[in-house]
């Protein structure tokens, strides 16, 4: 399927927009049904692009960044899948095929991300000095052109995937050798690990331990969804918020005094 200047335009405004939000975080551009919602909507492709957001926003989900690990690029992958599936011309059928390009394209958003956090660095030392000399001026243009590379972390591949084609980059996501994906895999597990470890050092407590033993356990259950298993993180946070407001009790058997916290006490008692 072929698309109009028209068309062309309003995919670019799209991906730049996807790309802003996803540091201002503000109307949720970024977010897989909605980049790939309003990429349809101007493409004339609404229900399978938004059979393809629904997809990958049950996807995205599980993407957090952690720590130091830094999630793959949902935008990107949003706007990159929605793109090939429109221009793939295949409607419905093609949403499969679009989900499996949005993974690696996600995963090779992440070199985009650290080049341009890498230079918006530069930029933090370019307001730094504005303010020294009072520039007012200088500091909001500098905050512009920060967020405008946002933008165009976003804008630039999706221009690169209207000019080449679907088919193109599908070819040249499969010439990447396995050696590797599987070194990206798992130097991305081994970052992820890294962060999980550094939020758990700093968050550990003895009334957080039991909670994330039950969630641990309860994460490789198969059967289990992300909706089933944020219910169960619902119910067991109304449980201790509810023991909380009861206050804990030692039952005058230990003669320790009660700290107030249900869970804490329990493990004092014990």
């Amino acid at each position: 399927m072929s698309l109009n200047f028209i068309q062309i335009i309003l995919v670019l405004i799209v991906a730049f927009l996807a790309g802003v939000e996803g540091i201002l975080d503000e109307f949720e551009f970024h977010q897989p049904v909605i980049a790939c919602t309003l990429i349809g909507l101007v493409t004339g492709q609404l229900v399978p692009c938004l059979i393809l957001g629904g997809t990958l926003q049950m996807i995205a989900l599980g993407w957090a960044n952690v720590g130091a690990a830094v999630a793959p690029d949902a935008a990107l992958a949003s706007v990159a899948s929605a793109i090939i599936l429109v221009l793939g011309g295949q409607g419905r059928a093609g949403v499969n095929s679009a989900i499996a390009l949005a993974v690696p394209l996600a995963v090779a958003g992440l070199l985009l991300t650290t080049l341009v956090r890498t230079l918006a660095t530069a930029i933090v030392h370019l307001m730094d000095k504005a303010a020294e000399e009072g520039s007012f001026k200088m500091i909001d243009f500098w905050s512009y052109v920060a967020i405008a590379m946002q933008g165009l972390r976003i804008a630039i591949p999706a221009g690169l995937i209207l000019a080449v084609g679907a088919g193109p980059v599908r070819s040249l996501l499969n010439l990447m050798p396995k050696w590797l994906t599987d070194g990206l895999g798992i130097g991305g597990g081994m970052v992820v690990a890294v962060g999980y470890a550094m939020v758990l050092n700093m968050m550990a407590t003895r009334e957080v331990w039991p909670f994330f033993a039950l969630g641990f356990v309860m994460a490789t259950i198969s059967q289990l969804t992300l909706i089933a298993l944020g219910a169960i993180g619902v119910a067991l946070a109304l449980i201790y918020l509810t023991l909380s407001k009861m206050g804990g009790s030692s039952n005058g058997n230990s003669g320790s005094a009660s700290t107030g916290d249900p869970v804490g006490d329990i493990i004092d008692n014990y």
